[in-house]
């Protein structure tokens, strides 16, 4: 027995992300991902994109027809950076951990929509880029520049997990990855670069992202 797993993504990168690396991988389990984009917001590439999901009425739209597609797993790759202000739970966020914070907005939203069985909201955090600090070469090698590997190893060496670069403006992993290969495209070179680096590896060092796909095998297991 199989089942859809409809993914609501941000943009062309975590689309092609969900097809190439997170489609593949559940297969053999039964579950069929399908990413939708967001289809009111600007695509996700260049150096100086400042967008993003910008206001939740908009995905909140997007989010309830694909919970009317009925019989589907529903979640989301959205990146905790920039969400806006008006989403469930970001301003009752607690002190605590980066994790415990965004953990705290995904219940939230989850709860705002009746906490249906078959949704599971997720945010990337901070961002897409985090996953890709979890090896020190992958990007250098898509980048072509074989020197920043030092770069990339000290970022990484600095956190406990690549999900705890942070979500300053100046810091945050998409802007630090620019300040490093200021010809990177997100939509080219991101999905190149997590393809390297493996989703095992991704999943080893990045516990949150690990725990999203922990509950979604949960429900490939339950309709095997």
């Amino acid at each position: 027995m199989s089942t859809r797993a409809l993914v609501l993504v941000e943009g062309q990168t975590e689309e092609r992300f969900v097809k190439d690396a997170l489609a593949p991988a559940f297969w053999p389990r039964g579950l069929y991902l399908y990413p939708t984009i967001l289809v009111t917001k600007r695509v996700k590439d260049g150096p100086n994109f400042k967008g993003g999901v910008t206001r939740f009425a908009r995905f909140e739209n997007d989010l309830r027809q694909l919970l009317r597609s009925g019989g589907a797993v529903v979640t989301t790759i959205l990146d905790y950076y920039r969400l806006p202000a008006d989403f469930p739970g970001m301003n009752t966020r607690p002190h605590g951990t980066p994790r415990q914070r965004v953990e705290h907005v995904e219940q939230a939203i989850g709860a705002y929509f009746g906490s249906p069985r078959n949704f599971v909201p997720f945010l990337a955090l901070h961002e897409y880029e985090a996953w890709l600090f979890t090896s020190p070469d992958a990007l250098p090698g898509v980048m072509n520049d074989p020197a920043k590997q030092t770069d990339i190893e000290a970022i990484r060496q600095s956190v406990s997990t690549p999900e705890e670069i942070n979500d300053d403006p100046e810091w945050a992993p998409s802007k630090r990855i620019l300040k490093l290969f200021p010809s990177y495209r997100k939509v080219a070179h991101g999905p190149m670069a997590a393809g390297r680096i493996g989703l095992e590896r991704i999943r080893a060092e990045c516990p949150h992202f690990d725990q999203w796909l922990v509950v979604l095998e949960g429900f490939a297991a339950s309709r095997l």
